[in-house]
């Protein structure tokens, strides 16, 4: 059982940073790849990025590749996504996610755990 906690969310302006953090429970973290996802009012959760057990490999949507970065400190068991000159089409809710699986990290459906998600909004 994994228990995942989001937080660092707000307000920022176009172009304007944020850092979002996901601190896990458990003593077994680094058995999980992480993935961000976000889910925007009237759309799908749709896939940000994710990060392998190791930290050796990340994934990024093509939508936010080269402004946010996702690492991850596994003796402070977190999952961090630093998100760069964010756009008001970043808006939404974003939520981590924890699965035993190694591949396949773009699909939601990969993943057993998830938090309670954490709302960023870009204002124009």
């Amino acid at each position: 059982q994994v228990q995942l906690v989001e937080s660092g969310g707000g307000l920022v302006q176009t172009g304007g940073s944020l850092r979002l953090s996901c601190a896990a429970s458990g003593r077994t973290f680094s058995s999980y790849a992480m993935g961000w996802f976000r889910q925007a009012p009237g759309k799908e959760r749709e896939f940000v990025a994710a990060i392998s057990r190791n930290g050796g490999r990340t994934y990024y949507a093509d939508s936010v590749k080269g402004r946010f970065t996702i690492s991850r400190d596994n003796a402070k068991n977190t999952v961090y996504l630093q998100m760069n000159s964010l756009k008001p089409e970043d808006t939404a809710v974003y939520y981590c996610a924890a699965t035993p699986d190694n591949s396949g990290l773009y699909s939601h459906t990969r993943y057993d755990y998830w938090g309670q998600g954490t709302q960023v909004t870009v204002s124009s």
